[in-house]
């Protein structure tokens, strides 16, 4: 069993609460836009952190986290990219990734809408954790906590994180 802390956007801004939300979490992971690199320093430093760059990050991250991440946690194919869309309005690039890799999850970020919902398509679950940071046009700072065992995920909680 491997408890997940998700998050994205949190364009250079990182609420002390998050340490207290992901004290339980196996690992944290960073759907992009970091905003730099003391974002992710922060939080490796709290948890081991997997993590994919975002359009608004810079070279500092780059040059640590890739574009895409495809990886299994436990028995789950994962699929994470900051720009992915959502079922079934997904980029052609995630549209593409999605139909190689065939995740059982996929994640992306940048929207700054949190939304967790099954792709009957493509036999997917979709998470974007919304915006954790205080940049953007969103009203409500948010974060996902779940748990995968074996080859199912469960647990999800949605975590307000309060005003932008």
């Amino acid at each position: 069993m491997t408890t997940i802390g998700l998050i994205s956007d949190t364009h250079d801004y990182l609420d002390e609460a998050v340490y207290r939300h992901f004290a339980n979490c196996d690992e944290i992971w960073h759907a992009g836009d970091f905003g730099s690199a003391s974002i992710a320093e922060a939080l490796q430093q709290c948890k081991p952190l997997r993590g994919v760059y975002g359009n608004i990050d810079g070279q500092d991250i780059r040059s640590q986290f890739p574009e895409t991440l495809v990886w299994t946690c436990e028995q789950v194919k994962i699929v994470m990219t900051h720009i992915g869309g959502y079922p079934p309005k997904y980029n052609p690039a995630s549209k593409a990734l999605i139909q190689e890799h065939q995740p059982q999850l996929f994640i992306s970020g940048h929207s700054h809408i949190l939304k967790v919902m099954y792709d009957d398509k493509q036999h997917c679950l979709h998470m974007n954790p919304g915006a954790a940071g205080k940049q953007g046009w969103h009203k409500t700072r948010t974060l996902i906590r779940f748990v995968i065992d074996g080859r199912e995920m469960n647990h999800c909680e949605v975590i307000e994180l309060g005003a932008r």
